[in-house]
């Protein structure tokens, strides 16, 4: 069981969001679960409270992957290969077809 004290994990996970946030990521292609998003840019939607990034892929789902699998991706390099159009859930997402 965890005797962290609650203020304790707030602060780390508000710490994690203020770094991870808005970032734009890779996954580590050497861990097998994750192998599906390799050489694929996400955006950090958020840090949830399991301390785990959401993370948008542009294919309508949010996954939530521990940091530790996360690679940060340079802004100018991350916004020519992330389109946040493509992602369908907007909340007035374009016509499709």
């Amino acid at each position: 069981m965890d005797t962290t004290p609650r203020p304790a994990l707030e602060v780390s996970n508000e710490e994690l969001k203020r770094r991870w946030t808005d970032q734009f990521v890779t996954v580590q292609p050497d861990c097998p679960e994750l192998k599906r998003f390799a050489g694929v840019v996400g955006r950090v939607v958020t840090v949830n409270w399991n301390n785990r990034a959401v993370v948008d892929f542009q294919d309508g789902g949010w996954y939530d992957i521990s940091p530790a699998y996360l690679t940060l991706v340079e802004a100018a390099e991350a916004k020519a290969k992330y389109d946040p159009k493509v992602n369908s859930a907007q909340a007035h997402p374009e016509k499709q077809g």
